[in-house]
């Protein structure tokens, strides 16, 4: 069950037995503010009526002969027998019988004295044991009433010891209620302990071994809710920063090994340019001839470091994004034809056959000749490094559904599988033990900067090649 799903049905629950348990409380003390206390008090009164009704009888029965002291006698041991104490007291004030003798003849307020109302009677005792309640004394022949009996009645005769059946029965159901709901509140704590704070913590201890790089410790959690969702998607940043964190160790390394490339790749020529020209101010040049080959000799290196200097220029952009591409309206024909001929020119030199193509497809067509003359130099120079003499490098163009198609084959070594998904990378250069020359020459960013070049303009790179049998790169460009 979900984390969600469970709260849901535990606070459902919860709200539930809430209800039940303050309407029970309502219940409680509804019936005891209106319902028992209104029962109670008629409860009451009617046992003081019984107390007091032999006494009213006798007084509404001999109230003229009230003057007789066996009538007094009588009222007396009837007022003695009940417990109580009376006062019969005339319609202006005066008390004209009492249970207490002294009290007779004495004026009451008859306003604040009398209260025909339990429950006014009650109140007005001031903390004293015993109450004042007044009955009418009526003259029963005529129906008028001639005085009013005043009892004073012990408070334990009066007040009636509540039922405890119903208090019980209230009191049990909110105590059962409040147990359970303790019980939910303890199952509460444990579930929110075992599925929230546990794991929570957890979490935290991973982010720790992730922040100090420890990528290693696989997050696990073997329950599908929302915690469960949390832990996958944290396994999957931490396999997302283990793999970033590795490429970004492995450019690091191939940026060192490039600087050591380059620096290699610098040195020769410069050298090789250094020793030409010392030569030529020694006098070593005896002919012409012989100091052309060698302005033939610096040249070529000339060019090689050029080339390198424009790798690092195009690289530089590239890791900026701000790579340099300005493409124009152009024919391919003039266009192709003009960078084909050194080309063709350096191909034969490294002892290549070389296959120009039969036909340029002359079409109009929108793209930078610098930048696309530097993607023909890589790739051919990409041919020369996995090629000997005697190997062969073939040039085509064809018009493809809309595209202007460009391709560079050749018969060298070809490409080992397991390096094929790498190739258009930053820095890779092929590790290989073949025989193939200057096949570790390179900074491993030629094929990277054609990707980048050929994208910019809309079109699109690809290769195929197969072990020991050559390879074929090929490129698009959309025509206007």
């Amino acid at each position: 069950m979900s984390l969600h799903t469970w709260t849901k049905r535990w606070l459902k629950t919860s709200l539930t037995l809430l209800f039940i348990l303050i309407a029970c409380s309502l219940a409680f003390f509804l019936d005891l503010l209106i319902g028992r206390h209104s029962g109670e008090s008629n409860l009451a009164i009617n046992q003081v009526r019984l107390k007091v009704n032999p006494i009213l009888l006798q007084l509404e029965q001999t109230h003229d002969q009230l003057n007789d002291s066996n009538i007094q006698e009588q009222l007396r041991s009837l007022a003695e027998k009940s417990i109580v104490d009376f006062d019969y007291v005339g319609l202006d004030g005066t008390v004209l019988l009492s249970s207490t003798p002294s009290f007779e003849g004495r004026k009451i307020n008859l306003r604040s004295e009398l209260h025909y109302d339990l429950n006014h009677a009650l109140e007005a005792m001031d903390g004293r044991n015993s109450l004042n309640i007044a009955f009418p004394v009526m003259d029963g022949p005529v129906g008028r009433q001639i005085g009013n009996a005043i009892f004073t009645i012990p408070q334990s005769l009066v007040i009636v010891q509540k039922s405890s059946t119903f208090t019980f029965f209230v009191l049990g159901t909110l105590f059962i209620i409040s147990l359970i709901l303790g019980l939910l509140l303890i199952v509460m704590k444990r579930k929110i302990r075992k599925r929230v704070l546990s794991p929570i913590q957890q979490l935290k201890q991973h982010a720790e071994f992730i922040l100090k790089g420890q990528y290693d410790e696989q997050i696990q959690y073997n329950r599908t809710d929302e915690m469960g969702e949390l832990y996958a998607m944290l396994d999957l940043m931490r396999t997302e920063i283990m793999h970033l964190s590795e490429q970004h160790i492995r450019q690091e390394k191939a940026q060192k090994e490039l600087i050591t490339n380059i620096s290699h790749e610098l040195k020769t020529p410069i050298t090789t340019v250094k020793v030409y020209i010392e030569a030529i101010l020694e006098g070593l040049c005896s002919d012409e001839e012989t100091l052309m080959e060698y302005m033939e000799i610096m040249r070529t290196h000339t060019d090689k470091t050029a080339r390198l200097v424009e790798d690092l220029l195009v690289h530089a952009l590239q890791e900026l994004g701000q790579i340099s591409v300005e493409p124009r309206e152009m024919y391919s024909l003039s266009a192709f034809e003009a960078m084909l001929k050194p080309i063709r020119h350096i191909v034969r030199l490294n002892g290549l056959n070389y296959e120009e193509p039969e036909h340029i497809p002359n079409v109009l067509i929108r793209m930078d000749p610098i930048r696309i003359e530097q993607v023909l130099s890589n790739l051919v120079s990409n041919a020369l490094k996995h090629t000997v003499p005697g190997d062969s490098i073939r040039i085509n163009t064809v018009l493809d559904s809309g595209q202007f198609r460009f391709s560079i084959s050749d018969s060298g070594q070809g490409i080992r599988a397991q390096d094929m998904p790498f190739v258009f990378e930053r820095y890779f250069r092929e590790n290989s033990s073949s025989s193939s020359r200057n096949v570790h020459e390179g900074t491993g960013l030629g094929l990277s900067i054609c990707k980048s070049i050929i994208e910019a303009h809309g079109g699109h790179i690809s290769f195929s090649s197969k072990e020991g049998q050559g390879t074929q790169f090929q490129f698009t460009l959309p025509i206007c």
